[in-house]
């Protein structure tokens, strides 16, 4: 994997960052930082095995651990696939799983894992291709003709799965390519009440007792897959004060926005978000409380809405923190007075700032309408109709010319997900269409003309029950018919689909406004300020999270929390059951209360660090200098929350992990799991 001229940033940079900060790139790692602060400098052995043993899930993170395609995650990470192979008569989230055996190993529907093979540098190629003003809607097309070419010819000439990264908001274009396995299975789960101990009230919280782990398998040819990079297990786990990197796929951070887009952010965008999550939750607690099945099957669903609200709650907080906004404000004027006296960075810069604020205030009245093309996220058969509906149109188009989530380097992965054999629950799907339904109304307003449509007379709820019991969708087989043929689609009555059909035609209208009007300034705005930041000091030689492979790093360590008090480092065992009351969420497994003598005690449980992550890096292996699996990163605390805008430490600000020896000490004294045991290093007689 060849390295950029993002190194030379990073030796600039090294004074300019806070302590452990950065989501930084594998080809531009901070080794003088590392070298000065750590007392490491990491070979480029240390970095291609890491980076080779580190897997992609979408939206999370894993790693393998043996060289029979053992990966590691968490819980949290897989609960879709557990979620999925599960039954009324099997429930592996409330019961757990484990194989004894190879052949009880179970496939997981629709799951995809990848690993980032090769990078390399498209940013000349991406910019001669447009030659239009960069704030001209031709512009954006002609950026995405040449993305998805690019890409094209990366898999013509490679396989797997190649995919064009957008970094520095336009500065630079990096393909990355990956090796995908489409066969992944379920070897060790958990039961869900140890897994996620605490439930949503000690979601993002510390100290913490979860064990949030799963063991899968990736396999090739019907056999385990042959994976010589994969990541040893630590014989003696965590250490107060040792390095931990942390090597994961960051999903998105705002740490370089403008503070006109951070406005947006906490008087617009979020408060719309936290309303709609609120009121999907309430309606799943209230679906689930019916039985125990329906609780079963709006589980996920129910701790993903769960999750994104306590983070988006915890960043709407930090927005409206004085200090964060006053902090933002000063480093912006502080930059543009060093453009201003630099003559590059000022010709670079130009007035982006301004682009920007008047951009975001001719989108704002605009932006609720971008609702229709978000569509209904949580409703899987609309967004079966979506894709189905959309591939009979972008399948007819030239490669370059097509939406870019449609593209050929884009279909494989997706068609994956379309025909996978996952459960469907219809009552539960016109749930989340309803929910959808009366965000649109609340938001748009009842007489705007698509919720008009939409409804035709009827409420929400009367509507979402019609669109789905009128659909074939939940069938894997009728997707698959449609897909092939284009007609079928264009002319079907399915419920689903004439209701996707009703709406595309308003929400191409507003996607097409963004990425025509609004997104095109952005992006040449962003950029320009991203080449003034490089002209001048390098400040930002860590792009923003984008879901590419990051490597980010900090000291295992404690701090005092807000009331003063210290906070240990690591939590254990024993804390665990004097946090158990018998109730839920704090309420243990059958087993853990019997198997309670066998366990030692004293052995580091879940722990925190310095490192820098985001959401997107759960699942993230944590390794020593050695590296060795020491943990997995799982969460990070509340007082972290703002991190996602400023990243600090000196708040109390944690990443919160599970220690690799209290994984140990469970498999073994609780759940007795020697095949896993054995394959990760350590003999089945061990005590």
């Amino acid at each position: 994997m060849k390295r950029t001229r993002l190194f030379l940033f990073a030796l600039l940079a090294v004074s300019l960052v806070r302590a452990d900060e950065g989501l930084w790139l594998f080809n531009a790692i901070p080794e003088a930082q590392l070298a000065s602060r750590h007392r490491f400098q990491p070979s480029k052995e240390f970095l291609d095995h890491l980076r080779l043993s580190s897997v992609r899930f979408g939206g999370g993170s894993g790693s393998f651990v043996s060289p029979n395609g053992l990966i590691f995650t968490n819980h949290h990470v897989a609960s879709r696939c557990i979620q999925n192979v599960s039954s009324k008569e099997h429930n592996y989230m409330r019961d757990g799983f484990y194989a004894e055996t190879p052949d009880q190993e179970l496939k997981c529907p629709g799951l995809e894992v990848q690993v980032l093979l090769e990078i390399e540098d498209v940013t000349e190629r991406v910019n001669k291709s447009v030659t239009a003003p960069p704030s001209d809607p031709k512009a954006a097309a002609q950026r995405q003709a040449a993305m998805n070419t690019i890409e094209k010819e990366c898999m013509d000439r490679n396989g797997g799965a190649c995919t064009v990264v957008t970094l520095y908001s336009g500065a630079l274009y990096h393909l990355y390519r990956y090796k995908k396995y489409t066969d992944v299975r379920l070897v060790f789960a958990p039961e869900e009440a140890i897994a996620f101990f605490g439930g949503d009230p000690d979601n993002f919280t510390y100290p913490r007792f979860c064990l949030d782990i799963t063991f899968l398998r990736a396999y090739e040819d019907g056999k385990p897959a042959a994976t010589p990079n994969y990541l040893k297990w630590s014989k003696s786990g965590p250490r107060e004060g040792e390095l931990a990197l942390v090597s994961g796929h960051p999903g998105s951070t705002d740490r370089f926005i403008t503070l006109a887009q951070l406005e947006f952010l906490r008087d617009v965008s979020y408060p719309r978000t936290l309303r709609n999550l609120s009121a999907i939750i309430q309606a799943l607690k209230e679906y689930g409380a019916k039985s125990e099945e329906n609780h079963r099957v709006a589980r996920d669903k129910l701790f993903g809405a769960e999750n994104s609200y306590k983070v988006r709650d915890g960043e709407l907080k930090g927005m409206r923190e004085a200090w964060l906004m006053e902090a933002k404000r000063q480093s912006e004027e502080q930059f543009r007075a060093a453009a201003a006296a630099n003559p590059r960075a000022r010709e670079a810069l130009g007035d982006a700032f301004e682009q920007v604020a008047a951009a975001y205030q001719k989108w704002r009245p605009r932006s609720a309408e971008y609702l229709l093309e978000n569509g209904a996220i949580l409703c899987d058969m609309f967004t079966y109709a979506r894709h189905l509906y959309r591939l009979a149109e972008e399948r007819a188009k030239p490669n370059a010319e097509r939406l870019r989530e449609y593209s050929d380097a884009a279909l494989p992965s997706l068609e994956l997900r379309l025909f996978a054999q996952t459960p469907v629950t219809p009552e539960l799907e016109a749930l989340m269409l309803q929910k959808w339904f009366e965000l649109l109304s609340a938001e748009l307003g009842a007489a705007h003309p698509v919720v008009r449509q939409i409804l035709d007379g009827r409420t929400p709820a009367d509507a979402a029950r019609e669109y789905v019991s009128s659909s074939m969708l939940h069938d894997v087989g009728e997707r698959k018919r449609l897909a092939a043929d284009a007609a079928a689609v264009k002319s079907s009555e399915d419920g689903m689909i004439r209701l996707v059909r009703l709406i595309d035609p308003h929400a191409r209208a507003i996607r097409k406004v963004f990425d025509e009007e609004f997104d095109p300034v952005i992006r040449d705005a962003s950029s320009r300020i991203a080449r003034a930041r490089f002209t001048l000091y390098g400040t930002s030689v860590y792009p923003d999270a984008t879901g590419s492979l990051r490597l980010s790093f900090g000291a295992v360590q404690g701090y005092r929390n807000a009331q003063g008090q210290p906070v240990r480092w690591a939590t254990d065992f024993d804390g665990l059951y004097r946090r158990a009351t018998g109730e839920d969420p704090y309420k243990l497994p059958a087993k853990w209360l019997e198997r309670k003598s066998a366990l030692k005690l004293k052995t580091p449980f879940n722990f925190v660090s310095t490192a820098d992550i985001i959401g997107g890096n759960s699942g993230s292996p944590t390794v020593n200098t050695r590296g060795e699996v020491t943990g997995i990163v799982f969460d990070s605390n509340y007082e972290a929350m703002h991190n996602r805008f400023v990243y600090g430490m000196d708040r109390g600000e944690r990443c919160v992990h599970v220690a690799s020896s209290g994984i140990i000490e469970a498999l073994r004294s609780v759940y007795g799991a020697t095949r896993v045991l054995e394959e990760l290093g350590f003999a089945r007689t061990a005590k």
